[in-house]
């Protein structure tokens, strides 16, 4: 099996683990990592063997696939200048500042026959893996999304830095139209919004109540699907689902009229199997699990979101 050569523009704290995968992974070849932090490229590159770069312009043309792990700024320069080469792009989460950029690598993805994959990566989390065959037809979600404050990250909103995993998630699995948004947030210790609430309505019927927070006191990551006679809960953090419905026919006077399954499952390293995915999607052909497609449709929806917050807290 030949190796595709890769590499991972940016290797700041999350490009580093990126690395770490392609270098770990038989179906890849890590040619180079990319920084203009010298410090950075040069510890990334002699951890996992590649050659270290300060510009990615030497790599168009010699590499097959790329990882974007840049500020989201860059995102779009860098992703739409691979494509154009011939590369197939990994870029993080959100896919670009603007729709219109999303929009516009989607194409040049299709226009040279390229995978375009989005880094939202709680796709890949085993408790929403899990919880897939069990999703029927969801009435009402609610997801809790709290973290510690970090410097890491704040170059844009809480919900384009938190929130947007669970819009993903949450667009994924309702696959309904928004027919409308009610959100509220404030900056707490950054210049952007630091915590947030938005309650989501689908056009068929569905409601989603999500809050993210970069202001906790902890760190949690639960969402909660409720259905006609099903509820069902995700701890992410943990790998927990807890699955209980309501049981068929009569009850015996004293029991609980439903029955409780939890299934626990291994940490597993979720990085590891996106970037997996992505090098499968090269070799078959196949449609990405996070498609430009869903990147754009979250990054849609995070800004309205942001939008809405940025106008009530003026």
């Amino acid at each position: 099996m030949d190796k595709i050569p890769c590499a991972v523009i940016g290797v700041g704290y999350l490009g580093r683990f990126h690395a770490q995968k392609y270098a770990q992974l038989p179906q890849a070849q890590l040619v180079a990592v990319v920084d203009a932090n010298a410090a950075a490229r040069e510890a990334v590159a002699q951890e996992v063997a590649a050659e270290p770069l300060a510009d990615y312009h030497s790599l168009l043309g010699k590499v097959q696939a790329v990882s974007v792990v840049t500020p989201t700024a860059a995102h779009f320069g860098i992703a739409k200048d691979f494509l154009e080469a011939g590369a197939h792009v990994l870029v993080e989460k959100p896919i670009t500042q603007t729709p219109d950029q999303a929009r516009e690598l989607i194409r040049l993805a299709k226009q040279h026959g390229r995978v375009l994959q989005v880094g939202h990566l709680e796709r890949f989390n085993a408790a929403i893996v899990g919880a897939g065959p069990h999703l029927k037809a969801p009435r009402f979600i609610e997801c809790h999304r709290l973290a510690p404050y970090k410097e890491r990250g704040t170059d844009v909103s809480v919900v384009l830095d938190l929130m947007i995993h669970d819009i993903d998630i949450v667009q994924t699995i309702v696959g309904s139209p928004i027919e409308s948004i009610d959100a509220i947030g404030t900056p707490v210790f950054s210049e952007d919004i630091d915590i947030a609430n938005a309650r989501i309505r689908f056009a068929n019927g569905c409601v989603a109540n999500a809050t993210a927070s970069r202001v906790s006191m902890k760190t949690e990551r639960k969402m909660r699907v409720f259905e006609d006679e099903a509820y069902l809960s995700m701890d992410l953090q943990q790998k927990i689902l807890t699955v209980i419905r309501k049981k068929p026919g009569g009850v015996v006077a004293g029991q609980l009229p439903v029955s409780i399954e939890e299934q626990s499952f291994e940490q597993g390293d979720a990085l590891k199997a996106e970037i997996e995915s992505f090098l499968e999607c090269i070799r078959t052909g196949s449609r990405p699990v996070v498609s430009g497609e869903a990147g754009l449709a979250a990054l849609t929806t995070a800004i309205q979101i942001t939008a809405q917050v940025k106008r009530r807290t003026v």
